[in-house]
């Protein structure tokens, strides 16, 4: 698996996935609630997910509170995500230039360590960014959501090579299962994109049938898994209590087969 590193943390070891934890709260104070919950279970990510802040639209309340994130964060890295409805983000949404702005200043303040940005943006949006986030030092994660149904294994596994086209650092692909071959499909895809792709890769698939692509997914190729500090992201979510045992049962497994 490729390696890179996000603030000290090394993403793709080969041994076990990451764990990130959102920040879905909707005021300041909610998410400093989040935070003082989350930052004692020690995730190895924290993802702050911006849409659903109600102040979204005002970048240097934004940017003042990522400020206060890293601060609190004792040394675990920020990921900064905005997604729109179609990417399964939060009310209100920002246009598009509105998001980009967003990016570029949260680059540029050097609060944050890692963007996730759809990579299905325009791309002028993807090459300013990409220069933003280089610029300052922050690694670009190139994502495709699709919270309505899972593409044949084929297409995704061409998601996670269109990301790296396009200069990510790292590529995401997150789908929803209608049945479980769609699970299949996606760990296929990871498996035969990890062969190919030279940066890092995450993917998930969400709902019910989709947690144990949370669980499995590392040993197909996918660096990082989601859970649950204190409120879900997303369907599927487990929480860190539940996912940790889980993944050092499969570790073991794995290890002494």
């Amino acid at each position: 698996m490729k390696r890179i590193q996000i603030g000290g943390k090394i993403i793709g070891r080969a041994d076990r996935p990451l764990i990130c934890t959102p920040l879905v709260g909707k005021t300041r104070a909610a998410v400093l609630e989040e935070m003082a919950v989350v930052v004692p279970k020690q995730p190895d990510l924290i993802e702050w997910r911006v849409d659903f802040l109600e102040s979204k639209g005002d970048i240097a309340a934004v940017i003042d509170l990522a400020s206060e994130i890293k601060a609190v964060a004792g040394g675990i890295p920020i990921v900064f995500a905005c997604r729109t409805l179609d990417e399964g983000g939060g009310s209100s949404p920002l246009n598009d230039a509105d998001i980009l702005k967003l990016f570029v200043a949260a680059c540029a303040s050097r609060c944050v360590d890692a963007i996730d940005y759809e990579m299905s943006n325009p791309a002028y949006n993807l090459a300013m960014l990409r220069e933003a986030s280089r610029e300052n030092g922050v690694t670009m994660i190139l994502s495709y959501h699709n919270h309505q149904f899972t593409p044949d294994g084929a297409e995704l596994a061409e998601k996670f090579g269109e990301a790296e086209r396009l200069g990510a650092d790292m590529a995401k692909v997150i789908v929803m299962p209608k049945a479980s071959e769609d699970v299949l499909a996606l760990l296929w895809a990871t498996l035969k994109a990890s062969r190919k792709c030279r940066i890092p890769l995450v993917s998930m698939s969400m709902g019910r049938l989709g947690s144990l692509s949370r669980i499995f997914g590392w040993v197909y190729g996918s660096a990082v898994t989601f859970a649950a500090g204190m409120n879900s992201s997303a369907p599927g979510q487990m929480s860190i209590e539940e996912l940790r045992p889980v993944l050092a049962t499969v570790r073991h497994a794995v290890e002494d087969s």
